[in-house]
Order: C-alpha cells, then sequence, then structure tokens
C-alpha cells in the first residue's frame, strides 16, 4: 500500500531475434555446411528505463540500453600486393558483440496566460501558450577501438608514385545478419522546445459558452551538440510545425537548417567547413530542406446530405418476437423466414425499383519540397530548387460486379502527365478477368489476365500482354 516506490517506475523489457539464412543454388542446398556456408546469428536487446518526478514540476527520465549480438563467423581483410586486390580470409569461431549507450533527460511545462485588453473587445476570452523544453545527455564509447574486437584496418599502396600508403579501416562483421557497432564516441546534448497556442473565444453554439481555438498546434525547434566530436560539433537545426486550419484538416510542416559554411577543396568539391554562419554575418542558419504534403478524397458521401436524426430508417419490430394478438409460434417463424430472404435481395426503392448505387472514390495527393540544387562556386552555397508532385487516384464501381482503378501524376517541371495507369476487372462468378494498361507516357504498355478463382486451379489461366519494344498504336 501507500504512494509508488522509486524502483517499480523501472521498466525492463528484452527482444531477441535468431536469423539462419542460405543462398545457393537448388541443386546444392542440402550439400551446404550449417557452420562454414550458413549466415546466422543472434541479436539481444535489453532497454532499461525509468521515469521521476523532481521538485514537482520536472521530470527526469535516465534509460540504457544493450544491444548483445551473437556470431560464428567473421571475416579477415588484407591487402595482396601479388594480385594488387583486396582479400578476405572468413575464419569459424564464437564471437560476441556488446554495445551499450545511456541516456537522461528532463523536462517540464511552462504556462503563459494573457487576457486582451478591455477596449479590445470581449470576443477573445483568453490566450494560452504552452512551451515544453527538453534537454538530455547521451553517451557511448568509442566501438572502433581495437580493444572490442570489431574493427580493424590493412594498409595498401598509393595510387600515385612517392604517395604515402592508404588506411583502409573495416569491420569484422559487415555483412553479417544484425550488422555490428558503429565507430566513433559520442556525448551528446541534446535540446528542443516544443510549443502550442490556442485561444479561448465566445461562442454560442458551445454549452458552456466559450470555445477553444488553436492557433499553433505544434511547433518544436531541436538541434544536438557532440562534445566528443573533433568538428562539426553542433547538428543540422530541425524545426516541425502543425496548423489546424479546418475540421479534419492539418498542415504539418518540417524544415532542416545547417548552421555551417561551405568551401571547395582541392579537388574542386564542395565540403563544410568547421565556421559557423552567424560567427561571418550570414545568419543563424541557412535552409536546407522543408516540405509538406497532403491529400482529399471525395466520394459518394462527400456531396451527400446528412440524414435528419428523427427520421426512421431502420427496420421496425413488429410486436413480441413470437408475434402479437395470440399469433402462434408456427406463423412467427414463417414470417422470419420469409423477413432474411427478402435482406438477401436487392435493395427496393420507394417506387418498387432495384436501388441502384455506383460506389466511387476521387483522391487527390499533392506535395511541395524544398533541397539544396546545383552548387554555386561564386557564393560557396548551395542553390535552391522546388520540387511538386500532383497524383490522382480514382476508384469506380457501376455495379457489384464490374471495378475501374484509375492512377495518374503530373510533372510539373515538364509540364505534362507523367504517369497514367488504368485497370478494369470483371467478376464472372468462377473467372475472374482484369485489363490493365498504361495509355501514356514512355511506357505504354497493356495487359491482359483471365484465370479461374479456385486456388487449386490457378494455373488454369491465360494471359497477353506488352512492352514498351512493341510499339502500341491505340488507334
Amino acid at each position: 500500500m501507500g504512494g509508488e516506490r522509486w524502483y517499480e517506475k523501472i521498466r525492463i523489457s528484452y527482444s531477441g531475434q535468431f536469423q539462419n539464412s542460405l543462398t545457393a543454388r537448388q541443386d546444392q542446398f542440402f550439400k551446404k555446411n550449417l557452420v562454414k556456408d550458413w549466415s546466422n546469428g543472434l541479436s539481444h536487446q535489453l532497454p532499461v528505463q525509468a521515469t521521476f518526478t523532481a521538485f514537482k514540476y520536472f521530470n527526469i527520465t535516465p534509460s540504457v540500453r544493450i544491444n548483445d549480438r551473437m556470431y560464428f563467423q567473421k571475416v579477415r581483410r588484407a591487402w595482396d600486393p601479388n594480385a594488387s586486390a583486396e582479400v578476405c580470409d572468413t575464419a569459424n569461431g564464437f564471437y560476441n558483440l556488446l554495445d551499450f549507450s545511456a541516456q537522461i533527460a528532463l523536462t517540464t511545462k511552462v504556462y503563459g496566460f494573457w487576457k486582451p485588453l478591455k477596449f479590445m473587445g470581449d470576443k477573445v476570452q483568453m490566450i494560452r501558450h504552452v512551451i515544453t523544453p527538453t534537454i538530455s545527455f547521451s553517451g557511448s564509447p568509442d566501438f572502433g577501438a581495437p580493444g572490442w574486437g570489431i574493427w580493424d584496418h590493412y594498409y595498401r599502396p598509393a595510387s600515385s608514385p612517392g604517395g604515402e600508403p592508404v588506411r583502409v579501416d573495416y569491420n569484422y562483421f559487415q555483412n553479417s545478419p544484425f550488422g555490428a557497432p558503429s565507430r566513433g564516441k559520442t556525448a551528446m546534448l541534446s535540446y528542443s522546445f516544443a510549443n502550442n497556442l490556442e485561444m479561448k473565444i465566445r461562442s454560442d453554439k458551445d454549452s458552456t459558452g466559450v470555445k477553444k481555438v488553436s492557433l499553433i498546434e505544434n511547433l518544436t525547434i531541436g538541434q544536438s551538440y557532440n562534445f566528443a566530436a573533433d568538428s562539426l560539433r553542433f547538428s543540422n537545426i530541425t524545426t516541425s510545425m502543425m496548423l489546424r486550419l479546418i475540421k479534419n484538416f492539418n498542415l504539418n510542416l518540417s524544415a532542416t537548417w545547417d548552421p555551417y559554411m561551405y568551401t571547395v577543396d582541392a579537388n574542386g568539391s564542395p565540403r563544410r567547413i568547421d565556421r559557423l554562419r552567424i560567427s561571418h554575418g550570414k545568419g543563424l542558419a541557412r535552409l536546407t530542406s522543408t516540405g509538406t504534403s497532403f491529400s482529399y478524397t471525395f466520394n459518394n458521401a462527400t456531396f451527400r446530405r446528412s440524414p435528419d436524426k428523427n427520421d426512421d430508417t431502420g427496420d421496425t419490430d413488429d410486436g413480441d418476437e413470437y408475434g402479437d394478438d395470440g399469433e402462434d409460434f408456427g406463423e412467427t417463424a414463417r414470417n422470419r423466414r420469409s423477413k432474411n430472404n427478402s435482406n438477401k435481395k436487392a435493395d427496393i426503392d420507394a417506387d418498387g425499383y432495384a436501388r441502384w448505387e455506383c460506389p466511387w472514390s476521387l483522391t487527390f495527393n499533392y506535395s511541395v519540397n524544398y533541397g539544396w540544387g546545383a552548387f554555386d562556386y561564386d557564393k560557396l552555397e548551395y542553390s535552391g530548387k522546388w520540387t511538386q508532385n500532383l497524383s490522382v487516384n480514382g476508384n469506380l464501381r457501376p455495379t457489384p460486379n464490374w471495378n475501374f482503378n484509375m492512377s495518374a501524376s503530373y510533372n510539373f517541371d515538364l509540364h505534362k502527365i507523367s504517369y497514367m495507369n488504368c485497370s478494369v476487372s470483371r467478376d464472372l462468378h468462377c473467372f475472374t478477368m482484369t485489363c490493365s494498361f498504361i495509355p501514356v507516357g514512355p511506357y505504354k504498355s497493356f495487359n491482359f489476365h483471365i484465370s479461374v478463382k479456385a486456388s487449386m486451379l490457378r494455373d488454369l489461366k491465360w494471359d497477353k500482354r506488352s512492352s514498351t519494344r512493341n510499339g502500341i498504336r491505340w488507334y
């Protein structure tokens, strides 16, 4: 009884995997050696995490993650001067790879309220700003050090006469099923700020008299600093924002900002250097990439008026299950069978005709992205480039057995349809028939398929298809 003790807040979980695979010809499959030819390994993951409250307003979350990999072979690499090529030597045995990392995070919430002045009116009751700062520190040792037995190196001759030999670092377990720990020591300090802004306004439609309106659903800014790196210690700045424009529609934006400058090396290639833009009067950071996407679907229910809640469109219950006014059990059973049989038939409208329904849907997907294009050697910066994409997907079912599908995309750079695919399918009871074709673009083709539905007779089919080399003429 009582409050939760500190050790009860610790959460420990475990997950393990075993993989054994072989790539070989069919006639050589059972002749392969389980140890030498098969690629196998075991993976164990043990995350430990806890959350504690400090000074009533701060949450401290320490965590440790342990990964263990077990392999039965490793590959040594060396340079053969006679063959002037890299040679590999596979050593069989038991090899255990252990890596781990630790992290501690501190987070809290800061609330700010602002009430508009009286001369500004009473429509807006209150504006609230919530800031959620988070700071964390994570670290891990350098698993590329010789003591861990994971990485090694060799030297190959220089590409030019009189040059220095080139050192080549490699991983013993590069092609293993679960990979291997990476090199480099990390001591990362990460920080982020999440913001939420909303207001309360007067509303006669709400029972409380006020309505909550979201101005900025989420605006997050984050960056990290690696104390263990010898240069370029700051990471890119990441931002994300979500705006709730209208009901059931949110606008999501994300962006990446680069705080460093660029130069050109001896080979004429652009290279990032350890010089902050803000130190040279070029602003805090430069936009690297951003983008957003949204989609909307039109269907039968989009333009259909909602039915009146008071309308009773459901089935009515004609009295008690066993009949009213002394109706016997046999008559009730006959009525129930008649009702079930009528449900299997097509729906009938008020005029006595079969109700015709034609389900359809049309989905529009639009995305716009900004990224770096070509490098400007005069300004020593990358030029920006905008890309857009619009795709349309449609579906139409005029009858229960016919189905039409269409998908297309538009290229804004070429100002024309870049791809279109259409398909028609027909349910033939015991058979199914499908015809798909690409009417525009460089890959014009068609495909006709008819087959038996039964899985036992799936090889009973007929296909007729074309390729882009046939030079299809539609008319």
